[in-house]
């Protein structure tokens, strides 16, 4: 092909969505996707609450889709709840094949990038690729600028010997033994008798010790009373949950190279929810219509900002979940939140909470030592320790 408007570095969730869905409307445009493995998307599992997205976008979104449920279930070591929000899952292996129907002819797998910069892309096989802009979106990138705990996780998908008699997803399962940090399982009913099952810690450090998120899997699937007859797939992650930091110096590392998804700290910022906040860019960028590399860079990094000056309080309560109170009580403050009315915990995940929300979340006696937890909330600078 001719040289590209468009060179998406990275095919995974953020840079796969853009790609199919500028297809559909401005297939004029010409994008390459360059994408080091052999499947779009990897190996994931991206999920959302009914009320993250508009309808309009629920309805694109649609085909991308694996599996609905009409509500889910929180445990904790107090109480159990059910919630009639809706909650829906995209599984990379149909993320994959409905990109690649559209996009077949723009995308090029197994391919290893050596050096990004706004207008060209060098390969590791020493071809240099020019194009009207690059966007980089391979995940995650550390900065001394942004204080990090981290959500980690181990999934496997599982084939039980009868019916597990689930009929909604349990997203945080907290009545188990806490180990690491907050610790939850995370269920998700893909039929009758096959689930994915997460262990799932927040924990100040990225390391994953996967045997022991193995036995842990085991042994809550053999306390539910599940037979486990196959392992189908397992899966696994670490995504970054944000203390503070200083989002304009994160953005001057990019030195100009337009990012996008994690790289562009668009996610949930207590939840690590990636997929509302890529949808939502999509429709930004489509609808602004503007696609050289400077105008890239200023747009997505000015959405951005926005976004991090809107969600400041979110990086409050990281901080009371990640320091006030020990590690292995570090569960209660997310059990008082569920006690919480639904339309605000509704608003919390769509992260658009109204500032009685916010006094509703923090009024009262707090789940943790009260020394703990007002310092918890003044460390607002823990960027700045972490550079030292």
């Amino acid at each position: 092909m001719a040289d590209p408007d468009l060179i998406l570095v990275g095919g995974g969730l953020a840079n796969g969505l853009l790609a199919w869905r500028l297809r559909q409307r401005r297939p004029d445009l010409r994008v390459l996707v360059l994408e080091r493995g052999a499947t779009l998307g990897g190996n994931h599992t991206w999920s959302f609450h009914q009320h993250d997205l508009a309808l309009a976008q629920h309805a694109w979104l649609e085909p991308l889709v694996g599996n609905r449920w009409p509500g889910y279930e929180v445990i904790f070591p107090a109480f159990k709840r059910c919630l009639d929000s809706g909650y829906a899952s995209i599984f990379s292996e149909r993320f994959h094949q409905c990109l690649m129907a559209d996009l077949v002819d723009s995308v090029w797998l197994n391919v290893e990038v050596a050096e990004v910069g706004p207008q060209q892309v060098r390969l590791a096989s020493g071809e240099t690729l020019q194009a009207g802009a690059v966007i980089d979106g391979r995940g995650a990138r550390r900065s001394h600028h942004l204080a990090l705990g981290f959500q980690k996780f181990l999934g496997q998908e599982l084939q039980l010997s009868q019916p597990h008699g689930l009929q909604m997803p349990i997203i945080m399962d907290a009545s188990v033994a806490q180990q690491d940090g907050y610790r939850f399982i995370y269920v998700l009913p893909l039929g009758p008798d096959r689930l994915l099952i997460e262990d799932t810690y927040y924990a100040d450090g990225d390391a994953v010790a996967l045997d022991t998120l193995r036995r842990n899997i085991a042994d809550y699937a053999r306390g539910r009373g599940w037979a486990i007859a196959e392992l189908l797939r397992e899966e696994q992650g670490v995504l970054p949950i944000v203390l503070s930091g200083d989002l304009p110096a994160f953005w001057d590392e990019a030195r100009g190279v337009p990012q996008i998804g994690l790289a562009a700290a668009l996610f949930h910022p207590t939840t690590g929810y990636s997929l509302p906040d890529a949808v939502r860019l999509v429709d930004h960028l489509i609808a602004l219509d503007r696609w050289s590399a400077p105008e890239l860079f200023s747009a997505i990094r000015e959405y951005s900002l926005l976004q991090w000056r809107q969600r400041g309080f979110f990086r409050l309560l990281n901080r009371m979940l990640f320091l006030a109170g020990p590690a292995d009580r570090r569960w209660a403050v997310m059990q008082r939140f569920y006690r919480l009315r639904e339309p605000l915990i509704q608003r919390f995940y769509t992260a658009n909470l109204t500032i009685w929300d916010r006094l509703r979340i923090v009024s009262g006696k707090p789940p943790v030592p009260v020394g703990e937890a007002l310092r918890a909330l003044a460390a607002c600078n823990l960027h700045h320790k972490d550079k030292r």
